[in-house]
């Protein structure tokens, strides 16, 4: 890849991110290419952009954008990783819980969820039970509705 590849690739990515205001890191290491397919197609299905990035090109492109919260996502940007680009915060959590039921990974790294970063693969279940803010409207106007 070429420098002046690797700098349209970071635009790219400032552009993504700065947009973005859910994305999980997740470690696909030692998962098989089929393995590594089906995760993908999961993901497709379900809206969910997953991408392979170098972890220096996540970080410079992060450091681009002027938001600090960004700063608690470094320490994840080790071994391989793979981003998870969701319209939501909760669709990615449930996609890796569903796929692990056959298979160990992929590993949840990190989520970053509208400036907060959750780090650890033992927070799947608390991301899974985020609730999205139409529900949470839903909920409030239900309430306001009862007797």
């Amino acid at each position: 890849m070429t420098k002046a590849d690797k700098t349209a690739l970071i635009d790219e990515l400032v552009d993504k991110f700065g947009a973005s205001k859910f994305f999980y890191l997740t470690d696909f290491s030692s998962m098989t290419v089929a393995e590594t397919n089906d995760f993908r197609r999961k993901c497709f299905e379900n809206q969910i952009e997953m991408r392979v990035i170098k972890n220096t090109l996540i970080q410079k492109s992060l450091e681009r954008i002027s938001d600090d919260n960004y700063a608690n996502v470094f320490p994840h940007l080790k071994g391989h990783t793979a981003v998870l680009f969701s319209e939501d915060g909760k669709t990615p959590a449930v996609v890796l819980k569903d796929f692990r039921t056959s298979s160990e990974k992929p590993v949840l790294k990190a989520a970053y969820i509208d400036q907060d970063v959750i780090a650890g693969d033992d927070q799947i279940d608390f991301l899974t039970k985020l609730k999205s803010k139409e529900d949470l409207l839903g909920e409030l106007i239900g309430l306001l509705n009862s007797p």
